[in-house]
């Protein structure tokens, strides 16, 4: 049995993991989903990553897998615990002693998404709502429950401190790429995971959220990953 940490992005909670949990956890797998403390204005990445290895407790046979803004904890968290595999999942790759906040600028976000939406045919600058940008490939009910319920107010505190890793953690770790997404556009996140990790990423379907869109194959990979240690 491994015991899977899911750790979620900015400015929602956990709920979102719930059909990747059930099915890790018919699979006889044990799961920790913590809420981070986003909305609290005293809490940066350290007190993101305390939450989450305080939720581990004693647990062993650890698989991290950190999505979206989780990039900047998981790492953290695969520093301070014996964890087994760490699983980048369309997450931020965050860079020695850089902010969160300067991320955007570095891997040069803006103009990768500019030219992404240019070639589906959205006008550069064109405000897009959580269910055309985030949630459209998530099955309508799910993305209508998130939106209505699960997104939070991000203090603005983790932004603005660097990274505090010297160097990427000393665990195996793998990139799963949601070619679908348009929020991180592929192409770019391929850029920034060769450039960033030194390996090309794997890829599955989905936006931004795979894990509602595709708990199942989500699933079967971060199997695969586990069982190919």
């Amino acid at each position: 049995m491994a015991t899977y940490v899911l750790v979620h992005a900015a400015a929602v909670d956990s709920w979102y993991w719930g059909p990747l949990s059930a099915e890790l956890r018919d699979r006889g797998h044990d799961v920790v989903a913590p809420d981070l403390p986003c909305d609290d204005e005293s809490a940066g990445l350290a007190e993101y990553a305390d939450t989450v290895v305080e939720a581990i407790g004693g647990r062993t046979g650890l698989v991290v897998v950190a999505h979206s803004f989780g990039g900047f904890t998981g790492p953290l968290v695969c520093d301070r615990v014996p964890a087994d595999l760490l699983v980048m999942l369309q997450a931020q790759i965050p860079a020695p002693g850089e902010s969160p906040g300067e991320w955007w600028g570095n891997t040069g976000y803006g103009a990768a998404r500019e030219e992404a939406d240019r070639r589906r045919g959205v006008a550069g600058g064109t405000e897009e709502d959580t269910l055309s940008l985030i949630l459209h490939d998530t099955p309508a009910d799910l993305a209508a429950e998130f939106v209505a319920g699960h997104q939070r107010q991000q203090a603005p505190t983790p932004f603005g401190k660097p990274w505090p890793l010297a160097s990427w953690p000393d665990v195996p770790t793998r990139f799963l790429l949601a070619a679908d997404d348009r929020f991180f556009p592929a192409e770019f996140m391929r850029g920034i995971v060769a450039e960033r990790l030194g390996f090309q990423p794997d890829e599955m379907p989905g936006d931004h959220c795979p894990m509602l869109g595709h708990p199942k194959e989500l699933a079967d990979r971060l199997e695969a990953y586990r069982t190919g240690l």
